[in-house]
């Protein structure tokens, strides 16, 4: 059978009705680039934000129509509040949904008094809190901090997941020792991997490298908010976000989209890393993500063989920058060849070595961000929406 083609699944999603309920989505410029990958059928769905749960039937009706086509193994779509340039304003006949603060609030597992959820931020069933592990560049060692701080929170007695946002350059499988391809419920909700009592989700699980490297900012979006959505987490204390390195598409979507309890910004000691490192805390301060800390990494050097310390680095930047700007300094991990080789070889050293001194500071660093999720809800920060 030929290959499927984009406009082969267009003219399909011509039979779906947009929230006018006259016209089809297709013709309201509401569907994006149309992304094809083995079979799988990957697009996003563009709706007013504060519309989203009220039009989620309409992204399943999308959906379905698009499985149902003859050679389609899967499809992946999201709903999406993130505008393209040059395509019609979708134009919703019924009302705009009640301003913020007369809906239903959602209940909290633990009984605390939730906030009203922002508009266009919608909860992952089941999971208590978000968290972004973030950077403004890359080679801090980030990833690497995500997998031994998400490892952290599960060594002091937490549910954890851990999720790869970095869809350009997933790294979960490698530094989890995780190979394979996840299983689906009814083709369409899929099953975290699981390792070292994580549950995680990668990109890197569903699509070859190379394929990902050609993905334009919609086709990222949509991915992203599946593996959020669309993954049977189950029930998780904290979901750990391992986001790509910088202030991009990504980290918006995130930030906009999704309501993170708020975010780890990891920095090392150089100026420069720093002054990087704010660009990160200020896109979330924007978007009015609360700043969980900043930690510092390869901090400073100890000698393999003595055991002595030396600050290579330029030791205590990040702790002074913290205290400048305000925001809690969460601890400093110092550079081991240790941690280079164990997350190299996907043995993450709160698990290979958990009772050594950095893995110590990795739980004590998850039971200051702990601490600090747990205070979030007596803040005016986004609210964690439970469904």
């Amino acid at each position: 059978m030929a290959d499927i083609t984009k406009e082969q699944v267009l003219e399909t999603l011509k039979t779906v009705r947009g929230p006018d309920l006259e016209h089809n989505i297709v013709e309201l410029g509401m569907v994006s680039d149309v992304f094809i990958s083995d079979g799988k059928v990957y697009f996003s769905i563009t709706v007013p934000a504060e519309r989203a749960k009220d039009l989620e039937p309409m992204r399943l009706a999308a959906e379905r129509v698009v499985k149902d086509m003859p050679g389609v193994k899967g499809a992946m779509v999201a709903l999406t509040a993130d505008k393209k340039a040059g395509s019609p304003t979708p134009r919703p006949a019924t009302p705009q949904a009640a301003p913020h603060g007369h809906g239903h609030a959602h209940a909290h597992p633990q009984g605390q008094q939730q906030q009203q959820p922002r508009a266009g931020k919608i909860g992952v069933p089941g999971v208590g809190a978000i968290i972004a592990v973030a950077s403004g560049k890359g080679g801090v060692g980030k990833s690497t901090t995500a997998v031994n701080l998400a490892l952290g929170l599960a060594a002091n007695g937490l549910r954890v997941g851990i999720l790869d946002a970095d869809i350009y350059g997933p790294s979960m499988p490698r530094l989890l020792k995780i190979s394979g391809r996840p299983t689906q419920i009814d083709g369409r909700i899929i099953n975290p991997m699981q390792n070292y009592g994580l549950k995680v989700m990668s990109m890197g699980f569903l699509v070859e490298e190379e394929t990902a490297m050609i993905w334009r900012g919609p086709m990222v979006q949509s991915a992203l908010l599946q593996m959020l959505r669309e993954v049977a987490w189950g029930e998780l204390d904290v979901l750990v976000v391992d986001m790509p390195p910088g202030t991009g598409d990504v980290q918006l979507t995130m930030a906009q989209q999704v309501p993170l309890a708020g975010a780890v910004i990891v920095s090392t000691p150089q100026d420069l890393a720093l002054i990087d490192a704010r660009k990160g805390l200020n896109m979330f301060r924007k978007v009015e993500v609360p700043a969980l800390g900043i930690i510092e990494n390869m901090s400073y050097f100890i000698a393999p063989d003595t055991g002595a310390r030396y600050d290579i680095f330029g030791h205590g930047g990040a702790r002074k920058e913290a205290e400048r700007i305000g925001v809690p300094f969460l601890g400093e991990v110092p550079l081991t060849m240790g941690i280079r080789e164990s997350s190299d070889a996907g043995t993450p050293l709160v698990v290979a070595e958990p009772d050594g001194v950095t893995a110590g500071i990795y739980r004590e660093i998850a039971a200051k961000v702990w601490k600090q999720i747990a205070d979030t809800p007596q803040r005016p920060a986004p609210a964690i929406v439970f469904e």
